[in-house]
């Protein structure tokens, strides 16, 4: 799969799939090489132009201040890279806020948007970067009680599924043999702290889809309520699952893929 060079950096990318052209834009920490289902089923409906961040993945990770418009710069100017005018976006989480800035700043380049576990920022964001520095265990607990339903009564009631399940969270990322993998992941989330698309939100002047999860302590309900009231003509469906909703509910995807292949 090919890299290429988009403004600053040396950028990994794939295309892959047949039909309407879908940019995909991953969350925080995303790694192409770590599958998640539903991202291989956009591939049966689309051609997807998907591929990993500054700071994340196989892309280059310059260790400098990184802005929510470098990130929409970036997408922008990888559609350049492989030729694309225009395409319906996907977002999903930090890529929802990397969707909204190059919403703000390339609308032309976009068709249709769909937003799925993402925020405006501001109070509406959760401090991820609080976590970073934190020990392995507790960002996995944290993370695991930011599915609404994984309350303290649950975990008393659930233990072994809930020691599970932070298990399962410490290791996620591990083995990652790049030293410079920390030092671009916080720089993510250094963006992602400064993103409040608050005060121009209700510029963006597309067709929006905003699709979350009903126990998302992460893209919580208030925030896509917030963004649903403020986008004119945007439409808002709550799927059951927390943050990782487009996994857990099969009625996820389907929805999203009929929002993004519809005429406008």
């Amino acid at each position: 799969m090919p890299f290429g060079q988009v403004r600053d950096i040396n950028l990994y990318y794939e295309v892959v799939g047949s039909g309407p052209r879908l940019l995909f834009i991953n969350g925080t920490g995303a790694d192409l090489r770590r599958k998640q289902p539903y991202v291989d089923t956009l591939n049966d409906h689309f051609t997807v132009l998907r591929y990993d961040q500054r700071g994340l993945g196989q892309t280059e990770k310059p260790d400098r201040h990184y802005s929510m418009a470098d990130y929409a710069d970036d997408a922008a100017a990888l559609m350049d890279l492989v030729g694309w005018d225009r395409a319906a976006v996907l977002g999903v989480s930090f890529g929802g806020s990397v969707a909204q800035e190059l919403a703000r700043r390339h609308p032309d380049r976009i068709t249709r948007l769909a937003l799925a576990c993402a925020n405006p920022g501001g109070p509406y964001g959760y401090p991820l970067l609080d976590l970073h520095h934190k020990d392995p265990e507790t960002r996995a607990r944290t993370m695991m009680e930011l599915d609404l339903r994984k309350t303290p009564e649950w975990q008393a009631a659930n233990p072994e599924k809930a020691r599970e399940l932070i298990e399962q969270g410490m290791k996620r990322g591990g083995g990652n043999t790049d030293p410079n993998a920390a030092m671009g992941a916080r720089r993510q989330l250094e963006a992602r702290e400064e993103h409040d698309a608050r005060e121009w939100i209700d510029q963006i002047r597309l067709p929006v889809g905003l699709f979350g999860g009903r126990y998302d302590g992460l893209g919580t309900v208030e925030g896509q309520e917030f963004m649903a009231e403020r986008i004119k003509g945007s439409e808002l469906r709550l799927f059951e699952g927390a943050h990782g909703f487009l996994n857990e509910d099969k009625a996820a995807v389907p929805a999203i893929t009929e929002f993004l292949t519809r005429a406008s």
